[in-house]
């Protein structure tokens, strides 16, 4: 019997590949402490890492965790903190042999699981020939010459199972980030995984801790309010056995958490909010409440879920040509308008270059003078600037053509415009392109494999349970109706936002600062005057999805991000800046709210 007062405590102490370390050792004080959770996994990190273990049997995961864990084994052991991460990458195998050779060297003996089945690479002219593709383009799967990986995101059952067999680390290959931390709940609580409310509640908690401080101040609308970003504190849920979690952080440390710091990340990278599709449950997020509990510490209640899909998401990287980027500065007088001049001429020599050696033309080019606000297309305000940073990206088949273009970018300092200076990366350097798209995969269709300590636990097929009942339909967040007169302000005065990626879409969360603006946020940010809003760079359509619970909307801009990842060529390819960029669009307010409201008004708003 589960005691109703437990409350497990789970820190977030990785977002990325490439993230801080110290986090580690700032999280490792917390006295009661139960689960450490490290994410470290990204579609480009899975090709990475497959080439890596193309090369070597034990390469293939993430080497940094080894590295950055291995001196707080001791401490981790005494104190029962067990670990829980998908640094395994591409080879969990060869991962838990690294980490058990750290720990053995410091006589600290750990029962290692790992979790496999994710890799479905050597299967993949298998799922071609039943024809399955991309989801939501239908292009059939890449060519075996081409793929570099593909991996379906497993979920937390077999974590589940790891833990019930006295695992002290679970080390995964892809798995939903949110997995990471639904695993041990469901361990530690007994949750079934029909339950689905607990299940989604699990989720969420994953969710929202997995990205590290983006929860806890960091990425913030209002970024001036957090304090110490220097000394950031990473998350620290506490989780009890009916789904409810407190977000915190550890004491003294920096950053902030609050009712808006994470109802932004609740709904990062999230399309519709009331199908969030996982392996392990179908989330609603529509009535996910967040209550200020105290300081640095937000109550976070209410999701629901219902059966997952019986498919898993695979993701599939692939060769797709090279790609060459250039960046140098010009300065003075029309900065920006010798910039692009500049730009012009130097592909219009690799045109003619191309031409007489028949190498084929450029398959995509990208020009963007940065400092003149090119990624606002026609919002863009600071065309006088004095100085600007040139970016020109390029794709070719052929990494010959390449190499011209990279030798052809330093001759533009004598030869044409003068201000023409930093040069600072030397040459361009030519790489591959990797693309990426998403295959659905039935779950019948993939055996996991769970093994502890070398000892094979279970090799099964995870399937969802039966359908759960079904959610109602909310009605829509009703748009104003004002009688009165109105005035403009920047969405900015009004509400928060976070921006990330899908693939190539753009995914936008606003959330309203106070329930009284959402009305009038509805009525002037729709989705038709979004996609004028990014009409410079938006291919698809937008869609608008209401989640009233937060006082919020989610925008998803399809084919917004040129491709998305490796893939794209633009200077923002995963769309971090479009929900800045949109809290720039005007919302028409009652003119009674400027100064009642500490609202500025129109004349904050540049022509």
């Amino acid at each position: 019997m589960i005691s109703a007062k437990k409350i497990v405590r789970i820190a977030g102490g990785s977002a990325f590949w490439g993230d801080t370390s110290s986090s580690i050792a700032a999280l490792l004080p917390e006295a009661r402490l139960d689960y450490l959770m490290l994410e470290y996994l990204a579609e480009i990190t899975m090709a990475l890492l497959a080439r890596a273990r193309s090369k070597s049997d034990e390469a293939g995961f993430v080497p940094d965790f080894v590295t950055a864990i291995a001196p707080h084994l001791p401490i981790l052991k005494a104190r029962g903190i067990k670990l829980v991460t998908n640094a395994g990458g591409m080879n969990p195998a060869a991962c838990a042999r690294a980490l058990r050779a750290a720990a053995e060297a410091q006589g600290v003996e750990l029962r290692i699981a790992i979790v496999e089945g994710d890799d479905l690479l050597a299967r993949a002219e298998e799922f071609r020939d039943q024809g399955i593709g991309d989801w939501r383009s239908g292009a059939a799967l890449p060519t075996a010459d081409a793929l570099l990986s593909m991996n379906a995101y497993l979920g937390a059952t077999p974590i589940a199972a790891a833990l019930d067999e006295g695992a002290e680390v679970v080390i995964t290959g892809r798995n939903v980030d949110s997995a990471l931390v639904l695993g041990p709940l469901m361990h530690e609580f007994g949750w079934a995984s029909d339950d689905f409310d607990l299940m989604a509640a699990g989720s969420v908690c994953g969710h929202l801790i997995e990205c590290g401080p983006q929860v806890t101040g960091g990425n913030f609308t209002d970024w001036q309010r957090v304090p110490g970003w220097e000394n950031i504190g990473y998350p620290i849920a506490e989780c009890a056995a009916d789904g409810s979690f407190i977000v915190t952080k550890p004491e003294g440390s920096g950053g902030l958490v609050s009712v808006q710091t994470v109802g932004e990340q609740l709904l990062y990278e999230i399309d519709d909010p009331a199908s969030y599709l996982l392996p392990d449950v179908t989330v609603d997020l529509r009535s996910v409440e967040l209550l200020q509990a105290g300081p640095d510490r937000v109550l976070v209640r209410g999701a629901r879920g219902r059966a997952a899909t019986g498919l898993y998401k695979a993701t599939v990287t692939a060769s797709a040509g090279y790609r060459s980027t250039a960046v140098f500065m010009i300065g003075g007088l029309d900065a920006a308008a010798k910039a692009g001049r500049v730009a012009e001429a130097i592909l219009a020599r690799c045109h003619n270059t191309f031409r007489s050696t028949n190498l084929g033309d450029f398959t995509e080019t990208s020009v963007e003078i940065l400092g003149a606000e090119a990624t606002y297309g026609p919002h863009a305000r600071a065309t006088t600037t004095r100085e600007v940073m040139v970016k020109i990206a390029v794709k070719h088949p052929s990494k010959p053509a390449l190499e011209l273009f990279a030798r052809d970018v330093a001759p533009a300092s004598i030869a044409m415009a003068p201000g023409i200076t930093g040069f600072y990366a030397g040459r361009p350097n030519v790489s591959p392109v990797i693309a990426s798209s998403s295959a659905l995969i039935p779950m019948a269709e993939v055996p996991v494999r769970v093994t502890l300590d070398g000892r094979a636990l279970m090799e099964c097929v995870v399937t969802p349970s039966a359908e759960g009942a079904p959610r109602p339909d909310l009605a829509p967040i009703a748009a104003a109706k004002p009688d009165e007169p109105l005035a403009s302000v920047s969405l900015v005065e009004v509400a928060h936002a976070r921006s990330g990626d899908k693939g190539d879409d753009s995914l936008i969360a606003i959330l309203a600062r106070k329930p009284e603006y959402l009305p009038f946020i509805a009525r002037s940010i729709t989705a038709e005057a979004v996609a004028v809003w990014f009409g410079h760079v938006l291919k698809g359509e937008v869609q608008r999805f209401d989640v009233p619970a937060t006082n919020a909307f989610i925008f998803q801009l399809r084919n917004a991000l040129g491709g998305g990842g490796l893939a794209s060529l633009r200077i923002d390819p995963q769309g971090k800046a479009f929900g800045q960029r949109l809290l720039d669009m005007p919302v028409d307010i009652p003119a009674r709210w400027i100064g009642q409201h500490g609202l500025s008004g129109p004349d904050s708003m540049a022509a």
